[in-house]
């Protein structure tokens, strides 16, 4: 799912207006969180949420803290409990869902054994690499390796095809860089050349540290650097990767041989076992350049960066001096001051790697089938509303309009956890052997995508596993999808009043549901084809609208010099904007959205608009902010409230706010679309 941007949110539970009274519910509004001497048209950020900020620490294990935060830290440990109570049964029966989870977690958390190992199990391929001889020789053994779940310069994944998002098909994407975008490599300001700094010193450790000499560790590892920064002049930018058109490129795998003839993509497709006559090229340039560079670059150079990146890959699952290594550079771009604890490391790799079998565990001991059925409630409650506003839409046709209705009827809703779960019946789990359970799990990913080639697409599958934080949109299967280890407090919480809970997780659902009407998601129809279904002015007149939203995102300033960058977070930007309107119109439908009801002497419309800014409040290490800001599509926090509410007439009556107020604006400027 390499398209979806996966950190926003959302969601649980609740259709049926809340009938506790006022003391029950002061406990799900944090009301000492808040700083009273800020005006709330001035930072509403700031006015909800600036006790807790003043007084909020991060752990030094984390990049941040907030919402998101904490609720992440619960499901760790609900899984943790989950883990430690199957891997302390040493009979659980061969080939189950309970023996393959136990056994792998108790795997890593064997790190007695991981240390005894060192980097022996990386030897084999290191010492292939060695051998090499010429580039046709390195790509030839990076098509092996591939199916060991090690690929390395061919960046790809199966999905559907999105002129025919009803089959299946290869696509290709930009690889080769270890930073985090193209710009990594060019800027001159002190943070980004100290980044790269670093990255050579990363670099020259990793070889060290596989036998390598001091002299010739440092040349190779500045050669790395050269290397990827020629990498890097091929990529597209964040930006440009969030054009669809742009970003289709399919072509028959004989024409992908004359753009990139050097690699043999037939003989290479063979060796890694993918039978196909077509592909999609994401980015074609890079593989453009990546012939090029294979035949103009010293086959010294290419091996070097094929050991670093192959250590890289593995380092996570190999000794501690590897894994400090990999911290250390890590912390460059997170802030990070320390590595989580091992037990952290490994529910994490736990839920990555074996996803549905731990999946099946989560659901059944924290996912009860009524949370299930209030949350589909309340997603077609949220669809409602939104079916509503379109049909009100003062700048869009009848005909255009309709389109938009067919799509949005047609949302394929996934809540909680899949319909059918998958077994992993070839992967084979030892409590002894941590590296070769990773590549089990590896090869069967790999066989399990290439598989996928050619045929139908399976709208029954996931691409987040039940456990986790987070919730997405994905326009060729036309589908919302809120898994079960989001859907819980403080996005949502059964005892509250409905304005927190749809301030909360109405907001995001409706933002979820904005995603398949954003600048991207607008063209993609019903079925998830790529097509264009609008009338040319309705289109132009969305796109005039939608320069309004960056030209106001672009005026936020985040750090030092730093503005948010409006054309990387339109997608998102226009998703909270059009949520914030959803949900406030679902929250208008409920007996309290309907009455004067005051709860800790806030009105229910008030209660509403503080509840989406605490679910959203959060502090951030200044390393991770400027990470985000290049790479993210996603407006920092604080700006995903501000910019919603600057925008929206009924948070304007709520508080009062006037022209005096900083975050006024004028009728005409306000974003309007959705």
């Amino acid at each position: 799912m390499k398209k979806l941007h996966l950190l926003l949110a959302g969601i649980l539970l609740i259709l049926a207006s809340c009938k506790n009274n006022g003391d029950d519910n002061k406990q799900f509004f944090d009301k000492a969180g808040m700083d009273t001497t800020v005006q709330p048209g001035d930072n509403f950020f700031r006015y909800a949420n600036g006790g807790w900020i003043k007084t909020s620490k991060i752990p030094d294990d984390e990049s941040g803290w907030g919402g998101f935060y904490t609720l992440y830290e619960e499901n760790l440990k609900k899984l943790r409990t989950i883990l430690d109570e199957t891997s302390a049964k040493k009979d659980n029966p061969k080939g189950s869902a309970e023996q393959k989870v136990g056994d792998f977690y108790a795997s890593g958390m064997d790190t007695m054994a991981i240390e005894k190992a060192g980097y022996e199990p990386l030897k084999p391929m290191l010492a292939k690499i060695d051998a090499v001889k010429d580039y046709k020789e390195l790509i030839s053994l990076l098509a092996d390796n591939a199916k060991e779940g090690d690929g390395d310069l061919v960046g790809f994944y199966v999905g559907a095809d999105e002129r025919n998002s009803a089959k299946n098909i290869l696509i290709l994407y930009q690889r080769g860089t270890t930073l985090p975008e193209k710009d990594y490599y060019t800027k001159t300001d002190p943070i980004t050349v100290n980044q790269r700094n670093k990255l050579v010193e990363h670099a020259t450790k990793y070889f060290e540290m596989t036998g390598e000499d001091e002299a010739t560790a440092k040349t190779g590892a500045a050669s790395v650097l050269a290397l990827e920064t020629m990498i890097a002049k091929s990529h597209l930018t964040p930006v440009e990767q969030r054009d669809p058109i742009r970003n289709y490129n399919k072509m028959s795998v004989a024409d992908f041989e004359k753009i990139s003839p050097n690699v043999g993509w037939k003989n290479t497709f063979e060796k890694m076992g993918i039978k196909t006559d077509s592909i999609n090229v994401q980015q074609p340039k890079y593989y453009e350049a990546l012939s090029t560079l294979l035949a103009s670059q010293p086959i010294a150079v290419w091996k070097q960066k094929v050991k670093f990146d192959y250590i890289s890959d593995n380092a996570s699952l190999l000794s501690k001096a590897f894994r400090d290594e990999r911290f250390a550079f890590g912390k460059l771009f997170s802030g990070a001051k320390t590595q989580p604890e091992r037990w952290k490391k490994m529910v994490s790799m736990s839920d990555n790697g074996l996803k549905d079998l731990l999946g099946q565990l989560f659901v059944e001991k924290y996912f009860p089938p009524e949370a299930k059925k209030r949350m589909d409630e309340l997603v077609n409650n949220l669809q409602a509303a939104f079916k509503a506003r379109i049909s009100k839409l003062d700048w869009m046709s009848d005909s255009t309009k309709q389109k938009a209705q067919e799509k949005l009827a047609a949302f394929l809703k996934k809540i909680g956890y899949p319909s059918k779960w998958k077994s992993y019946d070839d992967v084979v789990i030892s409590r002894d052997h941590f590296y070769d359970n990773n590549r089990s799990i590896a090869k069967h990913d790999y066989k399990e995508s290439i598989d996928k080639i050619g045929k139908p697409v399976d709208k029954t599958e996931w691409g987040m596993t039940a456990p986790t934080v987070n919730a997405y949109y994905n326009p060729t299967f036309n589908e919302i999808v809120f898994p079960a280890g989001i859907l819980q407090f403080p996005f949502f919480e059964m005892k509250a009043d409905d304005a927190i809970n749809y301030g909360g997780i109405g907001l995001v659902i409706g933002h979820e549901m904005t995603h398949g009407f954003d600048d991207q998601g607008r063209q993609y129809d019903a079925v998830g084809n790529l097509k264009d279904w609008w009338l040319p002015k309705d289109g132009d007149m969305f796109k005039t609208k939608t320069k309004g939203v960056v030209n106001q995102y672009n005026q936020f300033l985040v750090l030092d010099t730093i503005h948010v960058n409006g054309e990387l977070t339109l997608g998102e930007n226009l998703a909270d904007i059009g949520g914030l309107a959803i949900a406030y119109d679902a929250f208008k439908m409920t007996d309290q959205g309907k009455s004067d009801m005051k709860i800790d002497g806030f009105t229910p419309d008030q209660r509403f608009f503080l509840g989406f800014a605490q679910a959203w409040r959060s502090v951030n290490r200044p390393e991770i902010v400027r990470t985000w800001i290049t790479t993210d599509p996603h407006s920092p926090d604080e700006y995903r409230v501000l910019g919603p509410l600057s925008n929206f007439e009924p948070f304007y009556k709520a508080f009062g706010v006037t022209e005096k107020n900083k975050m006024y604006r004028q009728p005409a400027d306000r974003a309007k679309i959705w």
